[in-house]
């Protein structure tokens, strides 16, 4: 079946028919109209897949989405321009410009963290730059994979983009096909297979991956609503963003103060009974819920730490006393465990933090000018805020995208559209005269000449 979707596709994108500007907005507009008609269906799928409530659904998944493809309507005619550049005077007479064109035929493959946003919101990109399109949702989110799947058919025919649902089995056999280019979201583990089953055919590829984005706070900070910020995105879809503050480092200076007031925060945001809340998230299955179970020091808890396996459901939980050694800062949460570590001295940050797998974020929260420029400047992370979390990754005007174990590539609004596209670089060059100093037999006269042109051209 994947064979026959793939030669569809492949027929239909060298038909030329999704070249036309008119064709792709059509095509967006005709997705923006179905996901607005579905939006009660799709905050109900992903009530059943995680837990979300109606709110936190159309903040982070739909409207996000709703956005993205807002945006590309809007642009998709200026990003699709020719775009003039400066041509070298020793190439008179000619037009140099780029044009952007779009790989063909790409794969799509999404987790379940976030499964509607991070499923529609590249298809959106995709679609703008003219490509065909397979995608493939997870398995762990059913759901919503089932909507999607029944949307995306219902608008769109296979040729152009088609849905295939299933687990590792059809993730193996959609990554032996022939595509022209493959954007994953997922895990730094199935990146690399990604990776790796893309190379004998050098397919690009965009990876957005994870990592422990830490979360830095020193003693210049606004502590309350450093702590009511960091709850939010810590505990949001419970935990489960690839973007969450994993872990914090805060000045020891401020360790008690701003233990506290998250502790106050988590309270007021969830409740007493952070279990109880209909409106706080739950773990994807069984076997996730019991991974994180795994990573919680109950010597170590100073709130939460609760859970009930037939809802699976973990109580936002802080830990203190944690060093690197304990086996919450082993891998990436990815639950709603926030671990607090503290430093002594600033500039003992960059060595520790420099000694790490690249972060898909990093997050600080400091009034001091100098602490957010040089954590900047000599950190390398994909990216962040400042006095805020996880907010970075709701504009379509910044890319998205990690860097080392994080990923690697971009998208969101024009760095979406360029990751789904080649730019080609053109010279036009003009018949109504021919300069005669580039062919043999080579004349000495020339050379004063062809200098005189470079220099004149690198002013």
């Amino acid at each position: 079946m994947i064979e026959t979707v793939l030669s569809e596709q492949k027929k239909f994108f060298q038909s030329g028919a999704t070249l036309s500007v008119r064709f792709r907005v059509e095509m967006l507009k005709k997705l923006y109209a179905e996901v607005k008609r579905r939006e009660s269906e799709i905050e109900r799928a992903l009530a059943a897949d995680l837990g979300k409530s109606p709110y936190e659904s159309f903040m982070c998944e739909v409207g996000l989405v709703l956005t993205e493809i807002r945006y590309m309507i809007k642009h998709v005619k200026k990003f699709s321009k020719k775009h003039r550049v400066r041509t070298p005077l020793s190439q008179f007479a000619s037009v140099s410009y780029t044009v952007s064109s779009p790989y063909g035929n790409v794969l799509i493959m999404s987790p379940w963290n976030y499964p509607f946003l991070l499923t529609v919101d590249p298809l959106a990109d995709a679609i703008a730059a003219g490509n065909t399109a397979v995608v493939k949702p997870s398995a762990y989110s059913p759901c919503t994979s089932a909507v999607i799947e029944e949307m995306l058919t219902c608008i769109f025919p296979r040729e152009y983009v088609a849905v295939v649902t299933g687990g590792r089995k059809e993730n193996g056999e959609l990554l032996d096909g022939a595509f022209d280019f493959v954007f994953f979201t997922g895990s730094k583990e199935v990146g690399k297979e990604v990776l790796r089953r893309c190379a004998p055919r050098l397919v690009p590829a965009v990876l957005e991956l994870g990592g422990k984005s830490p979360c830095i706070v020193d003693s210049t900070a606004k502590i309350k609503l450093s702590a009511k910020r960091i709850v939010f995105g810590k505990f949001l879809n419970c935990g489960q963003t690839c973007v969450a503050p994993d872990y914090i480092l805060c000045e020891e200076s401020v360790k008690e103060e701003l233990t506290r007031e998250i502790v106050r925060e988590i309270e007021r945001q969830f409740g007493k009974e952070p279990l109880k809340n209909p409106e706080y998230g739950r773990i994807v299955n069984e076997k996730h819920f019991n991974r994180i179970r795994k990573l919680i020091d109950g010597r170590k808890v100073v709130t939460g730490g609760e859970w009930d396996a037939q809802t699976l459901k973990i109580a936002p939980t802080v830990m203190t006393g944690v060093t690197f050694d304990d086996a919450v800062m082993g891998e990436e949460i990815f639950g709603p465990v926030l671990p607090v570590l503290t430093f002594e001295r600033f500039e003992e940050l960059y060595a520790l933090l420099s000694d790490m797998p690249k972060p898909l974020a990093l997050y600080i929260f400091s009034e001091d000018s100098a602490h957010i420029r040089e954590i900047q400047r000599r950190v390398q992370f994909g990216g962040g805020c400042v006095n805020d979390t996880v907010i970075h990754l709701a504009t379509s005007a910044m890319p998205f995208g990690g860097v080392g174990d994080s990923g690697m590539g971009a998208y969101h609004g024009k760095r979406g559209f360029e990751a789904f596209s080649h730019e080609k670089s053109i010279v036009d060059k003009k018949t109504w005269m021919d300069l005669p100093m580039r062919y043999q037999p080579y004349k000495q006269k020339f050379n004063g000449l062809y200098s005189r042109l470079l220099r004149l051209f690198l002013r």
